[in-house]
Formats: C-alpha cells, structure tokens, sequence
C-alpha cells in the first residue's frame, strides 16, 4: 500500500506519525505529571487533617472503643464542610471500624496499613492508600488514634472522594480533548510544513535527477552527454547534491568510455582496411608471376623463369613477414604474451645485437658505433623482447642510412630508468609522420607513407616496451632519426 504514495507523501506521512506518537507521549507525560503534581500538592496541604480533627473531636469513647452511631453525624458535619473528603476509622490491621457512605458504596472492608505507616513515617509525596468505596488509591490523611499509649485503629481520609473525582473526571476529559484536538492540529500544521520542505529540499531535486536518468531508456547517449554537460554542485553534507554529483560523474566516465571506444573502433576498421591493402599488393603479384609461369612456362626463357620464381617468392616472404607481424602484434595487444623477467646486463645485450649486424653494416659502408659510459646496474626485463626491440631500431636505422653513414648506439642510466638511443645519419622521418609513427596505420595513408613509417615494426616495439613500463619516442635531431626507448630498473 505504501508504495502507492511518492516519496515526499511517504516522508510526510512518517513525519507526521511520528509527530503524533510524540505529542500522544508528550500529552500523556504531561497529565501524568499534572495529576502527580496535583494530588502531592493536595495531600501535603491536607496532610494533617486528620490530626486536626483527632485533636478536637472525640473519636473514640471511654472504653477506647468505636461507637459508628456517634461518629457517623460527626463524619457527615465535616464532609458537608469539605465534601471533598471521606473519613473512615480503621482497626490497627486495616479493617474499617466506621464510615459515613451510603449503604452499597463500600467495596473494601478492610485496606492495607503500609501505605499508611509510609505516610507517618514522613516519606516523599505523593503517597497512595487504598479507597474504600472503589478499587482505585488515592491520596489520604492518616493519624493514629491511642488511649493510654495502646494504638487503636487510625483516623484514615481520602483526600479526593467519589463528588472530586466526579468532578475532576470531567474537567480531566474536557482538558484532554482539548489537547488532543490542539495536538492534533500542529501535528497537521507542521506535518504540512515538513511535507513542503520535503518536496523542496528531497522530493524536487531526486525527480529532476529521476527525470535525467529515465531519459536514458529513450536516446542513451544524447541523454548521457546531456547528463555529463551539467556543472557539479557544491555537496557539503547534502546527500541528495552528492547522489546527483555521482550520477554526472559517472555518465562523464561513460561517456569518456564511449569516446575510446568509438576510436578505437575507429582505428580498428582503418587497420583492417590497411593490412587487407597490404596484403593484396603482394599476393595480386605473387599469383601474376604464378599465373604466368603456369601460362607461358613453354616460352619462357630459363633466366626468366627463374627471374619470376624470386620475385614470386619475395613477394610470398613478404606476405609471411606481415602475417607474423600481424599475429605478434595481436598476441601483445590482447595478453597473450607475458615478459618472462630476469636481471641482465643491457650492455652486453646491445653489443650481441651489434655484432649481428656488424657484416651487414660492413656490406653497406655504414660505421656502427656503441657508447657505454662505465658499468651500469642489471635491468628486469624479458631478454628476448628486448632484444627484439633493439633489433628492429637497429634494422630500421641500417636499412633508412645511406652508404658511408654512421649508426650510434648509446645506454645510461637516467634516475631509476635505463636509457638506450639508435641514432642514425639518414634521411629521417618526414615531419607529417612523427605523431602517427606508433600509432596503427590508417587506410587513408599512400602505401609510400605506411612503408616509411616502419609499417607494424614499430607498434610492436612499443606495446613490448609498456609491458615492461617503458616507452620509447622519437627525439628531435639536426640529421637522420634519433630513437630512445627506457626500461625501468
């Protein structure tokens, strides 16, 4: 059933029940004081009648005995004085030796003393006894009667009889119905105070927030980038500001999400396109010379048929190299391959990889240089992706320098990072390529461009290099290509 209300009549309707079973206490604790307050205020002015009359009245005869036919005008002259009051004589065990009710309105023959000794004693007020006309107890006045120092009985008065408590019931019931109907009144006051400044402070801003994110079921990225777009709020101590401050934070990560997403979508379908135009450029050759060698083997000379079986198998070599490259580079990207780490010296494994190269650099009349400043501390890294990275820079740089060049290679360590350099005094890289270098190369590019750029050697180079945390980037220089690459220590 509750769910059928809003959250503002909800909350409303909590506060005002809440309300109501406060002020109901808060009235009860109320008349219960009052009637406290009002009946030790009555017993402790009235709390030596009864001594009064024992000192000017007889009430017991000569013989120390109770005559109820003396007594009775007695109780009735002083009740008519005080009609407030009820006088009742009783046996030092309790029993009720005289009283003036009319017949039938006795219902206890005989009361309980404690009350009464507590009472002589001199203990806190209010201090309750047992009415005889009802089963109720009430404030009294209480005295012992003696003779000759032998207790008798006790002048026992209820102090509020059935005529006060008549006429305190009803002015106790019109009391109370007016603070009922008074209660009831600022609880519907400020329940309707509480209920507007729910909806104002609550309600309000959760539907706006309600409004903003139901959007998203209809058009969910406009809804989102409309969600991001707005300010964040101050949140203090607001937790409603700080629900709506997340909900805006979180659509901006999404919608930052979204955006990766759609670009690397993006450079998926353009490397797909590159890669398929690569490929079909080698094997759009390699099956002409097959189709021609397979048409015209009869007339072909054997120098050319020769000549068209190596290029045949150039072109199939080169369609290997690209798939191998293209495998790899999926392995990186993905999580397939993990560095198998272990301490090395990068020295050593720098001047390994030089003297691979060193009978290739000699064929081209090209001078290998190797720069290592003193001993340096041992690196943590997979030997053979390192030395694949060093290779390629090495293979690039040998292949980019013309005859008579010169090729460096320098390692230093840099704060905890060990750098290295290939540098080379080649033709360079053309300026339009050096932000795309190590980025998947786009369909859009001129196949002349996607060779000059290092095709998918340098991808790889790079994603082996943040699986270590490093990187590599290409420094500016006067002359040829200058690339460092750092591997933490």
């Amino acid at each position: 059933m509750m769910r059928r209300f809003s959250l503002s009549q909800r909350l409303t309707l909590l506060f005002i029940l809440l309300m109501m079973l406060c002020a109901a206490v808060a009235c009860a604790v109320q008349l219960y004081n009052s009637m406290q307050y009002g009946n030790a205020m009555v017993q402790r002015l009235s709390g030596g009648l009864a001594q009064q009359i024992v000192q000017r009245e007889p009430i017991l005869n000569a013989q120390g005995r109770v005559d109820r036919d003396v007594l009775k005008p007695l109780f009735d002259r002083l009740m008519t004085f005080n009609p407030s009051v009820e006088l009742y004589v009783v046996s030092p065990d309790g029993e009720l030796l005289a009283d003036a009710a009319p017949p039938g309105h006795i219902q206890r023959p005989k009361i309980d003393i404690a009350p009464l000794q507590t009472f002589l004693s001199g203990a806190a007020m209010p201090i309750y006894g047992d009415d005889p006309r009802s089963q109720n107890q009430k404030v009294f006045s209480a005295t012992p009667l003696r003779q000759d120092g032998e207790l008798k009985g006790y002048l026992y008065i209820i102090l509020q009889g059935e005529e006060s408590n008549a006429l305190a019931e009803m002015a106790w019931h019109k009391a109370l119905w007016s603070t009922v109907m008074w209660s009831l009144l600022l609880v519907a006051l400020f329940g309707l105070l509480a209920g507007l400044l729910l909806w104002y402070w609550v309600t309000r801003p959760v539907k706006q927030l309600t409004t903003d994110v139901a959007g998203l079921e209809q058009d969910s990225i406009s809804a989102i980038k409309q969600l991001a777009a707005q300010p964040l709020e101050p949140a203090a101590n607001d937790e409603v500001v700080t629900l709506r401050n997340t909900f805006i934070e979180l659509a901006r990560k999404i919608i930052s999400q979204w955006d990766q997403l759609a670009d690397s979508d993006r450079q998926r379908r353009e490397f797909i396109a590159n890669i398929s135009h690569d490929l079909r450029t080698p094997l759009t050759s390699l099956l002409g010379y097959l189709e021609t060698l397979s048409l015209k083997s009869a007339t072909l000379t054997p120098q050319e048929h020769q000549q068209y079986l190596a290029t045949a198998l150039r072109q199939g070599q080169k369609v290997r190299h690209l798939s191998q490259q293209l495998f790899e580079l999926a392995r990186l990207e993905h999580g397939g391959i993990k560095p198998q780490r272990e301490r090395f010296a990068m020295a050593e494994l720098i001047s390994d990889v030089a003297q691979k190269f060193e009978l290739t650099a000699r064929t081209r009349e090209l001078n290998l240089h190797i720069d290592v400043p003193g001993p340096l501390p041992l690196v943590n890294a997979d030997v053979s992706m390192i030395e694949r990275v060093v290779t390629n820079l090495l293979d690039n740089a040998i292949r980019h320098t013309p005859a008579g060049g010169e090729i460096r290679l320098a390692v230093w360590q840099e704060n905890e990072q060990l750098q290295v350099e290939v540098a080379d005094s080649g033709t360079g890289v053309n300026a339009a390529l050096r932000d795309d270098l190590f980025q998947r190369p786009s369909a859009l590019n001129s196949q002349a461009s996607r060779e000059n750029r290092g095709g998918l050697g340098l991808l790889i180079v790079r994603r082996m290099l943040e699986l270590h945390g490093g990187g590599i980037r290409l420094m500016d220089s006067v002359s040829g290509a200058r690339f460092r690459f750092f591997v933490p220590l």
